[in-house]
């Protein structure tokens, strides 16, 4: 078809601004319940941040209640019954990774509960494990010892990094995404807009939805509060069509301007674990302002009761494409 000038222009701004905007997604994945254990599987791995803990397979999980799911809850949890030795191994926890890979989608988390307490370092991200960081990481919820907000961030091979201001509702904390610099810091953004988006304060309200959207334009997270009246109907009621046009300003906002995404990121797997202590939570200075007693390791070890509220709870996972 032969196109006239007005209609080239047109048609040119009409892309220009379908780079900026959402779209429509399809519901390719619904994972509820005991479809955590088919979708997922458990790495019984030694943790790659160096954390006071040992992951279980499933089983290991199952036996010891660190893993239970209904026919709409899934939890998953670390030991709180466990005194340990200096010596010894560390508590005994949970890391699963999805058994599909997505490259552009959304993914929608509701979550109920998130672990809680001092040298706790949870964790709701993507990654491809076998070729980090050259595939890029996305960290949807992430943070250590009971801090607020939420830190969403982006962990990525060199030449990556971030505008200092863009549209979004969190506030920018590093824009370099360089998974070689600034040790590791990646480009975050921390949701102060909402401190209930973490820890105690979101356990507070029964938790609520996180939000991905991956595209080769820009990666967007969302967080909506379990009583928001705003949030998107189709995001929280699991619908079979979503149109994030529609979802609002999101919370963290990661364009390519400075970055090309599509070469930074590649097929990427869900991953949602917790860690104790660790190169973050249990970082010296971290740990002590954070106003947590002892050292981490030696609280870890000496306290299991302190890890009562160290569990994660999702009612689903939803991902569409």
């Amino acid at each position: 078809m032969k196109l006239n000038a007005i209609n080239v222009g047109f048609a040119l701004a009409s892309l220009a601004g379908s780079a900026l905007a959402g779209a429509v997604y399809s519901l390719n994945d619904r994972i509820v319940g005991e479809g955590f254990y088919s979708s997922f599987n458990f790495e019984a791995i030694a943790d790659p941040t160096h954390g006071r803990v040992t992951y279980v397979d499933q089983p290991t999980a199952q036996r010891l209640n660190l893993t239970y799911a209904t026919s709409n809850t899934f939890i998953m949890r670390t030991d709180d019954t466990t005194v340990l030795t200096p010596s010894g191994p560390g508590r005994n926890s949970v890391r699963i990774r999805s058994n599909r890979q997505y490259t552009q989608h959304v993914v929608v988390f509701d979550m109920q509960h998130m672990p809680e307490g001092c040298g706790t370092w949870p964790a709701v991200w993507e990654t491809n494990e076998s070729n980090w960081p050259a595939g890029g990481e996305v960290d949807i919820v992430e943070g250590v010892n009971n801090v607020e907000p939420n830190q969403s961030t982006l962990h990525t091979s060199p030449n990556c990094s971030m505008p200092a201001s863009t549209t979004q509702l969190g506030t920018t904390a590093s824009t370099n995404c360089d998974a070689t610099a600034n040790g590791n810091s990646g480009c975050g953004v921390r949701l102060t807009e909402d401190y209930n988006s973490y820890g105690p304060g979101f356990n507070s309200i029964n938790g609520g939805w996180y939000a991905m959207e991956r595209t080769n334009s820009y990666i967007k997270v969302w967080f909506w509060e379990r009583h928001d009246r705003s949030a998107p109907f189709d995001a929280t009621n699991g619908a079979w069509s979503i149109d994030t046009n529609f979802w609002g300003t999101p919370a963290a906002y990661f364009p390519n301007t400075y970055c090309d995404l599509a070469s930074h990121f590649d097929a990427n797997n869900i991953i949602i674990n917790l860690t104790l202590c660790g190169d973050w939570a249990g970082n010296p200075s971290v740990y002590a302002a954070s106003g947590c007693p002892s050292d981490c390791v030696s609280y870890v070890d000496n306290n299991p009761t302190a890890f009562n509220n160290a569990y994660f709870q999702f009612s689903s996972i939803n991902v569409y494409t």
